[in-house]
């Protein structure tokens, strides 16, 4: 049996069976294209694919496509949800509560704020490192933690004892501008409340007099899916007379949408070639530097990244360096298991010699510290 995250599925092997959750995702403008590519090149004879069902009909049109046979079964609610019409006051907290906030800053508020008045949380958002994630849920689970304060994280894949989803605001900034909550997002975060056995219903609510926007949003169908995002191949080093990073731009921008397939944003691959553009790598080396997962946008990984660019294609090391923690903050444990990640991935990637034990206990390490942080 093998889980991965979807980008790191391995299209060479062949499986059994394989299970594609969270479907709807193929529409993301940069993550989508890994579910497309999970869609059409799993080598598998049955493949399960699970996901909300404003993707239903886009998937269709791609499975009939490929003259794949196939079974529909929708899953209706068991446990109904109900709009909590009075706004949420601070003082009025309760056990089995999740507030829900769109920033990392927000969720340490919050959390410190019922602290400081004897009230145990787990906090849940997007930078936190699973092990730490798993720890907070387990809290939250067993009851050591009465109140969930988290950001749309928890979303998708968790099923926690959450009786009332509140929404401390309606507005989430998604990468590119600050927006309302899409209907989905409003039923995906608001459909956690009220887990079947232990609650009779589920309630949403604000803290604010957003109660007909929920309404609205929970009682409308969502918009459909209408295209699945799909990004650049291998096949693209093949073309000639070209910088990879004008071949990109071409790619792109030519036909960005081919019947119900268009193409994702290029723009975090592009900012990788740019910053090692003058160490005038192989494009095939370019390709694999360019699709390693780490946030380009912030200057320590991009800094960290170029050390190891260097070490293994300037230096000639046989192995990449360690990285160091100096910053033992809540910010500087976060990136240093950042900068864990994107060592593991370097290596992986080219195949060098590195201690995957070592990975393994620092990420053990580093979890119990940052756990230790949020609790107190």
């Amino acid at each position: 049996h093998v889980s991965s995250t979807v980008e790191k599925l391995d299209l060479d092997r062949e499986y059994d069976v394989a299970v594609i959750d969270e479907i709807q995702m193929i529409g993301n403008s940069q993550r989508g294209q890994a579910w497309t590519r999970a869609l059409l090149g799993l080598l598998c004879p049955e493949i399960h694919v699970g996901g909300a069902l404003n993707a239903k009909e886009l998937l269709l049109k791609i499975i009939e496509d490929c003259n794949d046979l196939y079974d529909i079964k929708e899953y209706t609610r068991l446990t109904p949800l109900e709009i909590y019409d009075q706004p949420f006051e601070f003082q009025n907290i309760e056990k089995g509560d999740a507030l829900v906030v769109f920033s990392t800053q927000r969720v340490l508020e919050i959390s410190k704020y019922y602290l400081d008045r004897g009230v145990k949380t787990s906090i849940i958002y997007g930078d936190l490192p699973p092990e730490v994630r798993k720890k907070q849920y387990a809290m939250f689970n067993s009851g050591e933690t009465s109140v969930l304060v988290t950001t749309d994280a928890i979303g998708m894949g968790v099923n926690l004892p959450i009786r009332r989803i509140i929404f401390m605001n309606m507005q989430k900034f998604d990468g590119e501008e600050v927006r309302y909550l899409t209907s989905q997002e409003i039923k995906q975060i608001g459909g956690r409340a009220g887990r079947q056995g232990i609650y009779e219903i589920g309630y949403v609510g604000t803290n604010g007099l957003e109660q007909s926007f929920i309404r609205e949003s929970l009682e409308q169908p969502d918009a459909p899916l209408t295209s699945a995002v799909t990004g650049p191949s291998e096949a693209i080093l093949k073309i000639h007379d070209l910088p990879l990073s004008q071949k990109l731009a071409l790619w792109s921008t030519r036909h960005k949408t081919l019947g119900y397939y268009r193409k994702m944003d290029i723009r975090d691959y592009l900012l990788i070639l740019e910053a090692v553009k003058n160490y005038k790598l192989p494009e095939s080396e370019q390709y694999k530097l360019m699709r390693l997962p780490f946030d380009v946008n912030r200057p320590d990984l991009l800094d960290c990244f170029l050390d190891y660019v260097e070490e293994y294609f300037i230096d000639s090391y046989p192995q990449i360096s360690k990285p160091n923690c100096y910053d033992q903050t809540l910010t500087g444990l976060e990136t240093y298991y950042q900068k864990l990640n994107l060592y593991y991935s370097f290596s992986k990637n080219f195949r060098l010699e590195f201690d995957d034990r070592w990975v393994y206990r620092e990420r053990e390490i580093l979890s119990e510290k940052i756990n230790a942080l949020l609790l107190h």
